[in-house]
């Protein structure tokens, strides 16, 4: 699917990191893109960066995403892309004792379902709203292409680490729900593809000691550096503009495959 100009389309998390990457490519390519995101001033600086609308949405409320879609179809018209960027992360153990005094905890389940709900169950959300939407749609070619999605999973939903169970089966849950829901939507021409994220400089990232930042780089087997949001974005335009790609799960990540801790 050609991006043109005023193709509409919805980044979630876009105010930030790999979303605002995606957002601009969007942009620069002629799109009108609408960004969904919990951070109001971010947000409003990104829409207005681009001529674009922000969208304050929760993404594990049924109603913050109706209304975001809303807002989002009133201003540029029902939305061809969507690029799911929002999530979020923690690092518990699943059962661990102290060193100081030998106490006993374990992971809170609520912390774990928190993560199940935002990165899983409020990307699929956002999934099955916005496909519905596009089936309103005339197809754009021959083929009957809609529409394209594209998700955020992680490496860590292959090979997560020490204190990530509950990251890494949130984003195991969106590489596993990839095909399936591209088979759902096959015969309406909307295309579903999910990647996986290696080491990347985002804004979480940037907060730690340059030691660790280094150390990090270092464990990529090439290129030895963090990943670049721009790359992000450069994948997700290519999922997004060619029609054969549908039902993958593509790792962006340098080779790596990460070690326990």
């Amino acid at each position: 699917m050609e991006i043109s100009a005023n193709t509409p389309a919805v980044v979630t998390g876009g105010a930030s990191g790999l979303g605002a990457a995606t957002a601009r490519a969007l942009a620069a390519k002629g799109a009108k893109v609408a960004i969904f995101d919990m951070n109001e001033e971010k947000g409003e600086a990104m829409a207005a960066e681009l001529g674009g609308v922000f969208c304050k949405v929760n993404v594990t409320s049924d109603e913050d995403v109706d209304a975001g879609f809303a807002k989002a179809r009133e201003a540029h018209g029902q939305e061809r892309i969507l690029v799911n960027c929002a999530g979020i992360g923690n690092a518990i153990k699943t059962a661990s004792r102290s060193k100081e005094d030998g106490s006993i905890k374990h992971f809170p389940t609520s912390a774990f379902d928190f993560v199940i709900q935002v990165n899983l169950i409020g990307t699929f959300r956002c999934i099955a709203k916005s496909a519905a939407g596009m089936l309103t749609l005339d197809p754009l070619s021959e083929d009957g292409d809609r529409g394209a999605i594209v998700n955020t999973a992680s490496v860590a939903g292959e090979d997560g680490q020490i204190g990530q169970a509950a990251y890494s089966a949130s984003k195991a849950g969106v590489i596993g729900m990839t095909l399936p829901i591209a088979r759902d939507l096959m015969n309406e021409g909307i295309r579903v593809n999910t990647i996986l994220p290696g080491i990347f400089d985002t804004p979480l990232l940037a907060a730690a000691p340059q030691n660790v930042r280094d150390a990090l780089a270092a464990s990529v087997p090439f290129p030895k550096r963090l990943g670049v949001p721009d790359e992000y974005a450069k994948l997700a335009v290519c999922m997004i503009e060619t029609g054969y790609f549908n039902g993958e799960d593509v790792r962006l990540d340098g080779g790596i495959r990460m070690a326990p801790r």
